[in-house]
């Protein structure tokens, strides 16, 4: 997978692409990330690659040229080209894994007050990353490489991906790390019992209160199966089944390390 950034500032990028799981994909040449400055583009006599808007108004507005002619620099028939922006579509998990299966994608950062109008018709889509008002398209492009990065084969656990929020429609289960008793607040024992099968119900379980409870748009889209429905129903009850207890009881690593 390559990444082609387009951007008026490309040393935004150096701490992003040098650290953590990023910079390891890339030393690993999983993944690519070309950094392009737009500036190199301009035709303009004084190197400026933005302009006042035409008919007055606020701020500066990304110059057409520099950016059309960085695209016909930098694309081929494979490359998935999106401009950044606030009339697109959001972005979420399920437009990261399929944008995942992209060979190339061009990302176009936009700064001051917007872009030219006469740009997007040069690009497949627009992308927003959410309702509220950036500096610059780059912070918003570190998110998207992020997500979709992780999502390439061998670039993290593929076991991670599978049970993580969003993935299956649901928030993730809460977490823990020993020790047992942390001030006093202890893991719930049923981590400890070894049935897997019990771990797995009580996972679920979890998952399917904490998304009732903070997230009913999540909610509402969820196919609960009639198991669903009385996991959800014991948490809300908070009834601590037989089948539950029985395997705390049995759980060997709990009983011989606690």
């Amino acid at each position: 997978m390559k990444f082609i950034i387009l951007t008026t500032f490309p040393n935004m990028f150096d701490s992003f692409l040098n650290s953590s799981i990023i910079a390891r994909a890339i030393a690993k040449k999983i993944i690519e990330v070309e950094i392009v400055n737009i500036r190199d583009y301009t035709l303009d006599k004084h190197n400026r690659t933005d302009n006042p808007p035409v008919g007055g108004g606020a701020g500066l507005i990304l110059k057409a040229q520099p950016i059309v002619d960085c695209l016909k620099a930098k694309t081929t028939p494979i490359t998935k080209k999106i401009v950044l922006g606030p009339k697109g579509k959001t972005f979420n998990q399920k437009k990261a894994v399929d944008l995942s299966k992209e060979q190339e994608i061009l990302l176009l950062c936009g700064h001051y007050e917007g872009i030219d109008e006469r740009v997007y018709k040069y690009f497949d889509e627009e992308i927003s990353i959410g309702d509220f008002i950036l500096t610059g398209g780059e912070t918003a492009s570190f998110v998207i490489i992020d997500a979709i990065s992780r999502l390439i084969d061998g670039v993290i656990n593929k076991e991670s991906i599978q049970e993580e929020t969003f993935t299956n429609g649901l928030l993730e289960y809460p977490q823990y790390t020993e020790p047992y008793d942390f001030l006093g607040d202890k893991i719930p024992d049923i981590l400890y019992s070894g049935n897997h099968e019990e771990i797995a119900r009580y996972r679920k379980k979890q998952s399917l209160y904490l998304t009732y409870l903070y997230r009913q748009d999540m909610f509402l889209k969820y196919s609960l199966t009639k198991e669903d429905k009385k996991l959800l129903q014991e948490k809300i009850d908070n009834i601590v089944p037989r089948r539950e207890i029985d395997a705390i009881k049995k759980g060997e690593k709990f009983t011989k390390n606690h």
